[in-house]
């Protein structure tokens, strides 16, 4: 395992290329509500994939990479639900044992699937994403909250998926608040704090199943890709207040349509990865 080792051949264009990665999924974040980790999983996947890092580590470091972005940008999105008191703190504690258990039980599962099951996986959550936005399909309220041993099941559902796939959750979060009886707005800037504890227990859950791996590349710390981690987090928290100042300006039911095309074709290239990695 090495850490920001000399000779990690950092160059100026992979520099370049993660702070363009950053900007836009920080923006995008910003401006359409969405989770980072369904366009940096596939883009930092391919930056990896041209570099000499071994191919049945490349989406498992995306994924992890991914996800402990989510400790540098949850900070400031928490920070504005909270002030607007739309944070459903009662919730969130219940919710977050299960999920820390399961975002560090899911890291373990990650190292050990092979990586084109893992790249199948993630094609299938950004395409289930990107149909849920042109359906527009919200579920239906029909439950209470269960008591405390259903939250610690589904917070450890909620954590082991999103730590498979490097996001912060709210593909599983939002819809089961929501059909519980949490309000949309409370169940999204719930979903916002529970990207913390997300993030905590899948990033040591990867740090730790990368960490005796033999042939790491250097600039890691166990699957994570640091050089990548500082580099997306630093321009994302600057560019996501731009993007929700923009979305008062533009018609965000148009680029989230737009969007979800391109999520289509992230997708098509996962499952490319898949089969040809």
């Amino acid at each position: 395992m090495s850490f920001l080792t000399e000779g990690s051949g950092l160059g100026w264009q992979i520099i370049v290329e993660l702070l363009l990665l950053g900007s836009i999924t920080g923006f995008l974040a910003g401006l359409l509500g969405i989770g980072g980790g369904m366009l940096m999983v596939p883009f930092v996947t391919l930056l990896l994939s041209s570099k000499a890092v071994p191919p049945q580590y490349v989406v498992k470091m995306a994924v992890a990479t991914s996800l402990a972005t989510i400790l540098f940008t949850s900070i400031s999105s928490v920070r504005a639900h909270h002030q607007r008191r739309a944070v459903r703190w009662d919730v969130a504690r219940l919710l977050a044992p299960g999920i820390v258990l399961g975002s560090l039980i899911g890291a373990q599962i990650a190292k050990a699937l092979p990586s084109q099951a893992l790249a199948l996986l993630f094609a299938v959550f950004i395409s289930s994403s990107a149909t849920r936005t042109f359906l527009k399909k919200a579920p239906k309220p029909a439950r209470q909250l269960p008591g405390t041993a259903g939250m610690l099941g589904a917070g450890g559902v909620i954590g082991t998926l999103s730590a498979l796939v490097g996001a912060g959750g709210a593909f599983v979060s939002v819809p089961f608040m929501t059909s519980r009886n949490v309000p949309i707005h409370n169940a999204v800037a719930t979903s916002a704090a529970l990207g913390m504890p997300i993030a905590l227990g899948g990033t040591v859950g990867y740090v730790y199943a990368g960490w005796f791996l033999p042939d790491m590349p250097a600039g890691t710390l166990g699957f994570i890709y640091v050089p990548a981690l500082l580099t997306i987090a630093a321009a994302s928290v600057l560019t996501a207040p731009l993007g929700a100042r923009a979305a008062h300006r533009l018609n965000v039911e148009q680029l989230q349509r737009a969007f979800a095309v391109l999520l289509y074709a992230l997708s098509g290239y996962m499952v490319y990865k898949a089969f040809n990695g």
